[in-house]
């Protein structure tokens, strides 16, 4: 039965991210935090890095922090939740800056009807330059009528 909810936890946790990825994008990234997430949309440097990146840190730090939990407090609870955070981490990154960004030359000829809607509704969301039109959807469910 612990195993049911294990991955019942797991599942609920990456759903949950998917959220919250559409909700500190919105109301952080293109609110109080602007300044940390504006260098993703003006390319203004010339490192491979971004400042944008800090927000891989602030939920990499919170996967670490229930994984501790789960060793240090023996909360079986908590290595669901950051392996789900972690498993939403790694999904992002792979369909945002591997396959939409192409930071890694990986993923470069993917061409389905997932792959075109998942391009062109980030591509619309990058023509808003500015901190204004945050709008976003999560990066894995994307609206169907971008699928053409």
């Amino acid at each position: 039965m612990q195993l049911f909810f294990w991955i019942l936890i797991f599942i609920v946790t990456f759903c949950i991210m998917e959220f919250m990825a559409w909700f500190i994008h919105k109301h952080v990234m293109h609110g109080f935090l602007w300044n940390l997430h504006e260098d993703h949309h003006h390319k203004k440097h010339d490192s491979w890095f971004e400042k944008n990146d800090w927000f891989f840190v602030f939920f990499a730090s919170i996967s670490a922090t229930f994984k501790i939990l789960h060793g240090e407090l023996n909360l079986w609870w908590a290595l669901p939740i950051s392996a789900g955070i972690f498993a939403y981490g790694v999904a992002y990154f792979v369909v945002h800056d591997i396959f939409i960004h192409q930071r890694f030359k990986w993923l470069r000829k993917a061409d389905s009807k997932y792959a075109r809607g998942v391009r062109r509704a980030h591509k619309i969301h990058h023509k808003h330059l500015g901190k204004e039109k945050g709008e976003n959807f999560g990066m894995l469910i994307v609206p169907l009528k971008y699928f053409k």
